[in-house]
This record gives C-alpha cells, structure tokens and sequence, in this order.
C-alpha cells in the first residue's frame, strides 16, 4: 500500500492544486507507514483537496480516517493580487476566496468522499479543541511565521508516539521559497522529539521518537 493505484494517481493529478507528483508519492508513502497505527491522519491546508486524495485513500485501505483543517478563505498568497490566486474559487455572493465547494467536487469524483473528516476552522482553534492523538499531521498551511507557528505548536504534540509529522514547502535556501516551514522543521529537529526519516524535495518526514 506504499504506492497508490494509477486511478488515485490520475485523481490526484486531476485535482487544483501545487503538490508535484515526487512529493506526493512520498506523502502517500509516509501516509501508509503511520496508519499501521490505526489512528487519524490529519493535515493542516487542504485547499482543493489535491493532497487529501492521497491521505484519504490510505485512510480507506487502513480503516480509518483523513482529516482535514483549513477555513476554506485561501492563505496570503493565494489572494488577489498575487501569485496564487486562482479567481474560479472566489465566491461571487461575499466576493471572498471558498475553496469548499471544489474540495467537496474532488473528493466525490475520487469516491473518496466518506473517509475524509472536513473540518472547516482556523488551525488554532480546531488544535486546542481536539483532544486525541494521530498517526500523521502533514503540515501545509499558511507560510507566514504567525500560521506556521501555530500549527506547529498546535499540532505536532498531537502527534503519537511512532506516528510521522510531514511538513511540505521546507527551503533551506531563502531564494526558492519562504523560510517559515523551515523554520518549524528546524525546531522539531532540535526539540528532540523528532527524528527525519525521509526527504523529497520540499517535503520533509520526520517520526516522533
């Protein structure tokens, strides 16, 4: 199961979103070590869901469940005027970014829909009200300091022993993207909690000990 089928592959392919193959593969592959748990996998930034498909399809295969936390408005740069920003999931009624909509569409075109738990709610917040722990929390949120941070802090103790924190969009060079992902898998390194187990390209794995 370390390896999704060409179906769930071409869905992932299929879905909006940023996440490139490489780097998918390894998500799914980090996915189906920590459900051998039997615990949630949970991931911070759902966007469209294109990452969900992966998590999701594991969930299925393992008995368990996909949850996913992001209030849907979009983060900084997928607002208009920059780079990210894609008009087609804009609202018109509130004339606000509403990913949910085609979050939903991808789910059920992959068939996917009922092993995913949607949890429509700012990171900090959802974190101080779950109460159990997981097998996977795959981070890739906001990239600013402030909201990685916070789901670093909120989210990586949730983590059980074993279980894997997958943290997406880490550069150590500033000058191919934001430092705040770095920053937080710098930290989880140096707590001393986490051990890296694998890296491709941006996306980095690490295990609590």
């Amino acid at each position: 199961m370390s390896e999704p089928s060409a179906e769930i592959l071409a869905a992932f392919e299929a879905a909006k979103g940023f996440m490139p193959v490489g780097e998918g593969l390894a998500l799914y592959a980090a996915a189906a070590e920590a459900a051998k748990l039997g615990l949630p996998l949970l991931e911070v930034g759902t966007y469209c869901g294109r990452s969900t498909i992966l998590l999701a399809d594991v969930a299925r295969q393992a008995g368990t469940a996909a949850v996913t936390v992001d209030h849907h408005r979009g983060s900084e740069e997928q607002q208009p005027g920059w780079e990210y920003h894609d008009a087609s999931v804009v609202d018109p009624e509130v004339g606000l970014m509403d990913t949910l909509p085609t979050f939903r569409r991808t789910l059920r075109k992959a068939g996917l829909e009922e092993h995913v738990i949607a949890v429509v709610g700012r990171s900090p917040q959802v974190a101080k009200v779950w109460g159990g722990q997981l097998g996977l929390v795959f981070v890739d949120g906001g990239h600013t300091d402030e909201h990685a941070t916070n789901d670093y802090e909120g989210w990586a103790p949730k983590v059980a022993p074993g279980g894997l924190l997958v943290i997406h969009d880490v550069f150590p060079d500033p000058a191919d993207g934001g430092q705040a992902p770095y920053r937080i898998y710098l930290r989880a390194l140096e707590s001393g909690d986490f051990e890296e187990i694998s890296v491709t390209d941006s996306l980095r794995v690490l295990r609590r000990r």
